[in-house]
């Protein structure tokens, strides 16, 4: 049934979708019906392939700096008080400054490649991952740090045992977020400055009216995304099987 229940919310959306076209008859350059989209998502196929390839990549290479360095300064704020007093700070500014008007930077640092998409999507990851595993840190249970302290436990195994254990659920909960966003970052990285990606596809696609291929590219995007978010939430509830699922 949990298998199912997607293919009906999938298939209902189109249902919807194409009753929308037919009712009000709008033209097709600017919503097409779901069959001209399905049509171009097979005719355009080794193309649509060869774009998501590298619009893939860069979501998983940005996924994967980001949960990295944003782990990495979780733990150094929560246990190192004087980068805490540091840290912090550029950390909530940071967030003043809209991620995407740092786009057209950093291509121009970094050029129109693979490097600057990932940079953007690793940004947009990087702080929902750092501050929800540093929430987790800071607010591990007292009790279980007093016991570990009474049983002579050092800091390094209270945080490898006690810390980042009861710490994870609420990592989970920024994974889970960081999966959500991070091809964000790779699309308006693709739109600002390249030579390949879906957002490029996109991008072209739309300047020609060949709003079928977009949608089509958008489908792709949208199937990987939920793909990507599914994986990761399945793999955080294999590390964390403690953490009951109390939702009806």
């Amino acid at each position: 049934m949990k298998l199912l229940r997607p293919v009906i919310i999938f298939l209902g959306l189109l249902v919807v979708w194409q009753l929308l076209v037919s009712i009000t008859g709008v033209a097709a350059f600017i919503l097409p019906a779901p069959l001209s989209v399905l049509s171009a998502l097979f005719a355009q196929w080794p193309l649509l392939l060869s774009h998501a390839g590298v619009t893939i990549s860069e979501i998983l290479l940005g996924l994967g700096l980001g949960m990295l360095l944003g782990c990495s300064s979780a733990l150094v704020i929560a246990n190192f008080r004087s980068a805490r007093l540091w840290i912090l700070p550029v950390l909530v500014v940071s967030q003043a400054i809209p991620v995407f008007a740092l786009a057209p930077i950093l291509v121009l640092w970094l050029g129109y490649g693979l490097a600057s998409k990932v940079a953007m999507a690793t940004l947009i990851i990087y702080f929902p991952v750092t501050v929800a595993f540093y929430d987790g840190l800071r607010r591990t249970e007292p009790g279980w740090l007093d016991l570990a302290q009474v049983m002579g436990g050092s800091r390094w195994r209270t945080l490898t045992q006690i810390r980042i254990p009861a710490a994870l659920p609420a990592l989970a909960s920024g994974l889970r977020v960081a999966a959500s966003v991070a091809p964000i970052g790779a699309i308006v990285g693709e739109w600002v400055g390249s030579s390949a990606g879906l957002g490029y596809l996109m991008l072209h696609a739309n300047a020609r009216l060949q709003v079928d291929v977009m949608f089509a590219a958008l489908l792709v995007l949208a199937l990987f995304a939920v793909c990507l978010y599914f994986s990761i939430d399945r793999g955080l509830r294999l590390l964390i099987p403690w953490q009951a699922d109390k939702t009806l």
